[in-house]
């Protein structure tokens, strides 16, 4: 075997724990600019449309920018490797913040939809970098390396909706348009995440990954990847988007139902920097809890948080503390269950499919959150926050009830 490929655990010890820590970094520069656009999103729709009932309609476009990329750059991190993959998803997004400024100078909707759909690349790109943790993990590691890569958006996540105040106090210094000054964080904050996986993601871990089962294969080790469990794999994939769809319905409203309630922009930034906390946080818990009660377990303790928070937010909706702690739990939820979901969906897919099977899984989570998204809105007109609220209670019982899906085809040895 040439010494390249010499596969000692120390070796690969190394390279995964250095690809943990540049996706880490990217993600909280990642976060940051996620964080500094969503917080803006339905308030900016809404004032430039004139209809609060399209307000969704700009969550829904991230989303479904998100999910047209996604299977794109999958197919790029299966051909080139996760580098190029991650950094011309946030490319793509630089282009959609330019759209999204020159939409609001001009008042013009569309346009502004439409840089909306492009920011969704950097999305899909952010997306993609937990599956990329998880590229040279092992079954003891893969939830909970996976988890701090998603913890790691906290910092940035929490930071961005919390620039608001000064966005705009510098954004109208340098005559943009109202409510886009943050935008200017995003800019920064994608170009340094470009900066540093072009620069530092090396050895690419996907690229590393297939060369290292190449060449224990060619040594007669064997290939490393468990043998492919489809009914396992299209339950993760169910998971996963069904919590990403209520997950964003409700926090897509929560600004526009604050704003009716009197809420400032500040107190709005802050309850969404509160959720995405609570997406992020303790991401590394659960992602410990995966690893040692099992996948599907975890899906569920995330499911019984998603209904905790479901139930605060419809009961609660005249109270903006308890639409503030709603919000939390239900980012707590979208935790335990996506890192569940896709420690998951990665071991229960043969290599070959893998990839491809990643790439499908956000594009069915961002457009199932955009259909979510966008009726979310007409709800929210129609039946209120609460009743928005209680909508999401079918998708969390449907999780539920097919958890045993999770557990399909698992090796005896394995907990699934």
């Amino acid at each position: 075997m040439p010494s390249e490929f010499a596969l000692d655990d120390a070796a690969l010890r190394r390279a995964r724990t250095r690809t943990v820590w540049v996706l880490s970094l990217g993600q909280i520069l990642g976060g940051l600019a996620f964080g500094a656009t969503i917080s803006l999103g339905a308030v900016l729709a809404a004032d430039i449309s004139g209809d609060e009932s399209l307000s969704g309609l700009a969550t829904a476009s991230v989303t479904l920018g998100a999910a047209a990329a996604a299977v794109p750059l999958a197919a790029l991190a299966r051909r080139r490797g996760r580098r190029p993959s991650l950094t011309s998803g946030m490319a793509v997004a630089l282009v959609g913040v330019v759209v999204v400024v020159l939409a609001a100078a001009g008042r013009s909707f569309p346009l502004l939809l439409v840089g909306f759909v492009l920011i969704g690349a950097g999305q899909a790109a952010n997306l993609q970098s937990r599956f990329a943790a998880a590229d040279l993990a092992t079954d003891r590691s893969r939830a909970r390396d996976l988890s701090v890569v998603v913890w790691a958006t906290t910092i940035g996540a929490v930071l961005g909706p919390n620039l608001v105040g000064p966005g705009q106090v510098l954004g109208a210094a340098l005559g943009m348009p109202p409510l886009t000054g943050p935008y200017l964080f995003t800019v920064v904050a994608q170009l340094l995440g470009m900066a540093l996986y072009l620069i530092a993601l090396r050895p690419d871990p996907l690229l590393l990954a297939q060369r290292v089962a190449a060449a224990r294969i060619l040594s007669g080790a064997g290939a490393i990847a468990r043998a492919d469990r489809p009914t396992a794999a299209r339950y993760a994939v169910f998971t996963i988007a069904g919590a990403h769809a209520v997950m964003v319905s409700v926090m897509a409203m929560t600004p526009v139902h604050l704003l009716h309630h009197g809420a400032t922009v500040e107190i709005i930034g802050l309850t969404i920097s509160l959720h995405i906390a609570g997406m992020y946080a303790l991401s590394p818990v659960f992602g410990i809890l995966a690893d040692r009660l099992g996948r599907t377990p975890t899906v569920l303790v995330g499911q019984a948080l998603l209904a905790a928070a479901l139930l605060t937010a419809a009961l609660g909706q005249e109270s903006s503390t308890a639409v503030i702690v709603a919000l939390i739990l239900l980012g707590l939820g979208w935790s335990a269950s996506t890192v569940a979901g896709a420690a998951l969906l990665t071991e229960a897919s043969a290599e070959a499919r893998r990839t491809r099977r990643q790439g499908r899984s956000d594009l069915t989570m961002n457009l199932v959150a955009a259909l979510g998204a966008i009726l979310a809105g007409i709800a929210l007109s129609w039946i209120g926050y609460g009743g928005l609220s209680l909508c999401g209670l079918v998708v969390a019982g449907a999780v539920v009830a097919l958890s045993p899906l999770g557990r399909r085809d698992a090796p005896a040895s394995v907990t699934a």
